[in-house]
């Protein structure tokens, strides 16, 4: 499958701001849920400084990163939805990975944060997962994107 990107932001506890922990320009489901998500340097973002950039829908490749089992992210995606008469739509996705085996205060305070993310990131479309990486799958966005 190709034409998913996606920019992972995470909220810093000590600072109190959204920081981007990484871009990616091709990426498939299954590798954003799976991989190893390096803590590397990240840029700190306030909610009207965060750009999307909704040109990122080339090609998909098995980059192996991972959305931690233990802490609260949001993803924001650009994800190629095939409809059963053939036609393709490229939507902007909000995903809000809350994993329940996070921290309470780390889920409280990304709940917090969670409508002016979205107010920002100008994302109508929301998908929770909560069951970590299986119950982020590629199928299960396909369903929640076609039937609601």
């Amino acid at each position: 499958m190709r034409g998913t990107a996606a920019m992972v932001v995470k909220i810093n506890k000590q600072k109190l701001i959204m920081e981007e922990v990484e871009q990616f320009d091709d990426i498939s489901i299954e590798d954003l849920a799976e991989g190893a998500l390096a803590p590397g340097p990240s840029a700190a973002l306030s909610p009207p400084m965060i750009a999307l950039d909704r040109a990122c829908t080339d090609l998909l490749s098995a980059v192996g990163i991972e959305l931690p089992e233990n802490s609260p992210r949001y993803v924001v995606l650009s994800y190629e939805l095939n409809h059963s008469d053939g036609r393709k739509s490229f939507p902007l996705v909000l995903v809000n990975w809350a994993p329940t085996s996070s921290e309470i205060s780390l889920l409280t305070l990304h709940a917090s944060a969670f409508i002016d993310f979205q107010n920002t990131a100008d994302v109508s479309k929301v998908i929770e997962v909560r069951d970590g990486a299986e119950g982020f799958t590629k199928e299960m966005i396909d369903q929640k994107l076609l039937h609601g």
